[in-house]
């Protein structure tokens, strides 16, 4: 009887783990043709069709709405490397002193191995910034820092959220504020929108990826 409980338990993590799995599977196959259908439009048909189109459709914005500049500039600065590296510190601490050990790590290694990874596809595809940036800023532009490490960050919170707190309403507000910081990258011409969406599909690439090396260590030691 006592074998069979175990067995029972074993099939049901092993069904929970294989169902999570593929939606991370999905989800990084997805962001991966994502980035590479991007990096095909900006670095072998050398496109610029949607980037001229977003920043009309944000230069529109800002003539209708100028008030909305220093909102954006506000904006933009949750994900900038000061507050992601206080946050990427503070929050892990936060939880651990909690008792949630497990989820500090997954939130460090999600900021800390998203700017790593940031950092070394820009030397790799070495696109400048555009020219007419409302907030001159030095370094390269492909992806987005902001919305790379923002989407990790922000998603591994609502991750969070949803799976241990049952609050889908807060997860969606953290996604939400992650794609509008990457909005405000835009309006500020600090970076091209492919810059921008390849951002986005890096940081759910290693936000799955980060999952699912932590979920099958995780059933691995039978916890």
């Amino acid at each position: 009887m006592r074998m069979r409980n175990v067995v029972a338990r074993l099939l049901a993590r092993l069904a929970v783990f294989t169902t999570e799995a593929a939606v991370l599977g999905l989800v990084f196959g997805a962001a991966l043709l994502l980035f590479f259908y991007l990096t095909r439009v900006v670095f072998v048909e050398k496109s610029a069709a949607l980037d001229s189109w977003a920043f009309q459709q944000m230069d529109a914005l800002r003539a209708a709405w100028p008030g909305l500049t220093p909102l954006a500039r506000g904006i933009t600065l949750f994900a900038s490397l000061p507050f992601l590296v206080a946050a990427g510190l503070l929050i892990p601490g936060g939880l651990a002193r909690a008792g949630y050990r497990r989820e500090a790590w997954e939130v460090l290694l999600a900021v800390a191995g998203s700017a790593l990874f940031n950092q070394l596809l820009k030397v790799h595809y070495q696109r400048g910034r555009p020219l007419s940036a409302l907030l001159p800023q030095p370094g390269l532009s492909f992806p987005s820092g902001h919305a790379m490490i923002g989407m990790a960050l922000y998603g591994c919170l609502a991750w969070l959220l949803w799976r241990h707190a049952r609050r889908p309403g807060w997860a969606l507000v953290l996604l939400g504020w992650a794609l509008l910081i990457g909005l405000t990258r835009i309006y500020l011409h600090v970076h091209y929108a492919t810059d921008v969406l390849a951002g986005f599909a890096a940081g759910l690439m290693w936000l799955a990826l980060l999952r699912l090396v932590l979920e099958f260590n995780f059933h691995a030691q039978g916890k």
